[in-house]
């Protein structure tokens, strides 16, 4: 509380989730405002001061804010309506997604650069326990890659269960299809997914069922997601395994989705 009063006219740096918050609120105009984004946090208020400061200093627009003085910040989302929490604090992620929030925890060292194509907003999400539930995972986990492929293969036609992130995709294409003809800035999306043929027909067919399309696709059968997402440059990537997330990381902004079999078993 001291350092951030000590710095109340210092603007912060730019974050993990500065590029992701630029090119959101580039879709609001004089003639509608379509996105809100809230800061939620527990800092005190006088810290919050210093966060509006800093953002009025980069020309961010926000109005919002709840600053909680060391209490659980996440009881709010309700009450906002929220579509994607992002945080630091594991614990508000967690009680987050438990409330069915889509929600992730920032890789705070990872690369930002908010300057890199003005005119796209780039999400990128991995497949099962992020915008699929962890079905798929559960039966890797259980008998190994062959009776995944089965499972998956046999199960091809019926529609994966959702995901905590498939509202935040479903918001992000009403957004780009409200916004289609009166902002500069288009929305694009990628599925990037370890997932190989056969089973890659399955997380097809959902997205189909869904009637939610992304703009690329990517099932690159266990390689490294980094390279692929560096040549993507995405403003923000969630995925569900610490070792995706870390070399994701070096590719732009990345979110740590604490949900699934995975994340259960490493707690």
């Amino acid at each position: 509380m001291k350092l951030q009063l000590d710095r109340l006219d210092v603007p912060a740096e730019q974050g993990v989730a500065y590029p992701l918050v630029k090119k959101l609120l580039a879709f609001n105009n004089s003639a509608a405002r379509r996105v809100e984004v809230v800061i939620l946090s527990r800092n005190d208020p006088v810290s919050g001061l210093r966060v509006f400061k800093s953002a009025e200093a980069q020309s961010l627009q926000l109005g919002r804010g709840v600053f909680t003085r060391g209490r659980p910040a996440h009881r709010y989302l309700k009450p906002l309506g929220a579509h994607l929490f992002l945080s630091a604090n594991a614990e508000d992620v967690k009680a987050a997604l438990g409330s069915g929030f889509p929600a992730a925890q920032v890789f705070f060292k990872s690369l930002v650069d908010a300057d890199r194509h003005p005119h796209e907003l780039r999400i990128a999400f991995d497949g099962d326990a992020v915008l699929f539930s962890d079905e798929a995972e559960q039966v890797f986990q259980a008998g190994g890659l062959d009776k995944f492929v089965a499972h998956e293969r046999d199960h091809a036609c019926r529609p994966l269960p959702a995901g905590p992130f498939k509202p935040l995709l479903e918001a992000l294409q009403k957004l780009q299809m409200a916004a289609e003809s009166d902002v500069p800035i288009k929305i694009r999306t990628a599925l990037v997914t370890a997932r190989s043929a056969p089973a890659h027909e399955r997380a097809i067919r959902t997205l189909m069922d869904w009637n939610i399309a992304v703009d690329e696709a990517m099932f690159l059968g266990g390689l490294p997601k980094g390279p692929f997402l560096q040549e993507f440059e995405p403003d923000f990537f969630f995925d569900d395994q610490l070792g995706h997330c870390e070399s994701a990381a070096q590719a732009g902004p990345t979110g740590h989705v604490m949900s699934g079999i995975t994340n259960s078993q490493s707690a």
